[in-house]
């Protein structure tokens, strides 16, 4: 006699997506997602500061004024606008794993070609496709990471993997204070490409594709699966994946750009960028003047390097706080009380200038608490707010419209010192940026309750 198998619906079940990736414990295969989500993102950031610290010794090299490293130094960040704001939205086409290991090849490969550079034009044009490749990379990690982990420690995730980000910009400055007097500007470069080309094996091996991309391929179901049982092996073989509609409207949008734009979207757009924009005009100008107001003052050398690399620790640290707060409190209202917070110290950073060197290396720890960790933050928050097949877009084009406030604000502040106006009144805009920051997110949160 034929015996049917037991519980034969559990061999073509639907089992939902979410409930697989926000119902497992942390694992392995989590662990695996953040360490290389997290070196692409410490490489991003070696790569981006590198030529900053490299950039006097080129000028002093080829006779350069300094008035001539300003194309130097902008147009990596021209390229990172391009690559936020065209070739990231190319991931809900190809996918984000193509993307990251496209674009880390060339951003990998053409800082390799940067160390060849015999002349400006030629470093102009490379650090501008540079800039391309590592801009388009961080909305596509972003992207994956978030879509691996589980609601309640999405943005802890990404929270940590952009820490790593600013950790390349302090190995960076640390790493070229023995590099280029030892082996020269050049090294910089062949470091910062070759790390990466290496790191592309890894990628290439084990980085996953984002589920809810293959679930619209025709062999979709079978390598989603296959994905998923590393997540909870007794995923059944046969099981009919389903994605609760989300790959549906992704099909319906006639791009992720412009589904940014609609009705539902616009206002939230909108006032998602005005964080973005404030929060990083206030970040670049601190990062940009800091050392020149602080050193002006007749600070040590050394206070003048702790003050600015404190910005930058006093963020990393914060993360740590920042991010399980949004997930375990509220998304909005922790990032807008932080930037709030981060008005105040603003405020109080400009006061204790000529203070104390304790009191103005403490304030400038927590300066930076409120001010990088909400730069970290706000992606953090892009992630949450946007659905998955909108988020290498949202997120990219977010960074995209933000760098046009990391670019004005320490243009701004120059203006002003330059025409006599005191350190203490250009902090006092500075901080009146996070308050719009802040304020922004909050009427988000309102929107979104």
């Amino acid at each position: 006699m034929n015996v049917p198998p037991l519980h034969p619906q559990l061999q073509n079940e639907e089992v939902r997506l979410t409930d697989v990736i926000d119902n497992r414990p942390l694992g392995r295969f989590h662990y695996l997602i953040l360490f290389l989500s997290g070196a692409v993102m410490f490489l991003d950031g070696f790569d981006t500061q590198s030529i900053s610290f490299a950039a006097p010794v080129i000028a002093k090299e080829w006779g350069l004024p300094v008035a001539a490293l300003g194309p130097i130094l902008s147009a990596a960040i021209v390229g990172l606008m391009v690559g936020y704001l065209v070739l990231s939205p190319l991931a809900n086409r190809v996918g984000n794993r193509r993307v990251v290991i496209v674009c880390t090849a060339m951003f990998g490969s053409l800082t390799l070609a940067s160390a060849l550079a015999m002349e400006p034009n030629h470093l102009i044009a490379f650090r501008f496709l540079t800039g391309a490749g590592l801009g388009a990379v961080i909305p596509s990690v972003v992207s994956l990471t978030s879509e691996f982990a589980p609601k309640r420690r999405r943005s802890s995730f990404v929270m940590f993997i952009y820490c790593w980000l600013a950790l390349g910009f302090v190995a960076a400055g640390i790493s070229s204070g023995f590099i280029i007097p030892l082996l020269g500007w050049r090294m910089m470069f062949v470091i910062g490409g070759l790390v990466p080309l290496v790191l592309l094996g890894f990628l290439i091996r084990y980085l996953p594709e984002s589920p809810r991309f293959l679930l619209r391929e025709v062999d979709g179901q079978r390598r989603v699966r296959a994905i998923l049982q590393r997540l909870q092996p007794d995923l059944p073989a046969a099981a009919n994946i389903v994605n609760d509609g989300e790959n549906h409207a992704s099909k319906r949008a006639k791009t992720q750009v412009a589904e940014l734009f609609r009705r539902k979207w616009l206002i939230s757009t909108i006032l998602l960028w005005l964080a973005f924009v404030a929060n990083l005009a206030a970040f670049y100008s601190i990062q940009s003047w800091l050392p020149t107001i602080v050193g002006s003052l007749g600070r040590a050398p050394e206070i003048v390097i702790a003050a600015t690399v404190l910005t930058t620790i006093g963020g990393i640290v914060a993360a740590a706080a920042i991010g399980p707060a949004m997930d375990r409190i509220n998304p909005f209202g922790t990032l807008g009380a932080v930037y709030l917070l981060g008005a105040v110290f603003v405020v109080a950073l400009g006061a204790v200038l000529g203070a104390g060197a304790e009191m103005l290396l403490v304030t400038a720890f927590f300066t930076g608490a409120c001010v990088t960790g909400g730069q970290m933050s706000v992606i953090a928050l892009a992630t949450v707010l946007y659905p998955p097949h909108m988020r290498s877009a949202g997120v990219g084009w977010a960074l995209g419209m933000g760098r046009l406030g990391g670019i004005a604000g320490p243009l701004l502040v120059g203006v002003a010192l330059g025409g006599g106006i005191a350190p203490q009144q250009v902090f006092l805009v500075m901080a009146g940026a996070l308050v719009i920051a802040g304020v922004s997110v909050l009427v988000l949160g309102r929107m979104h309750r």
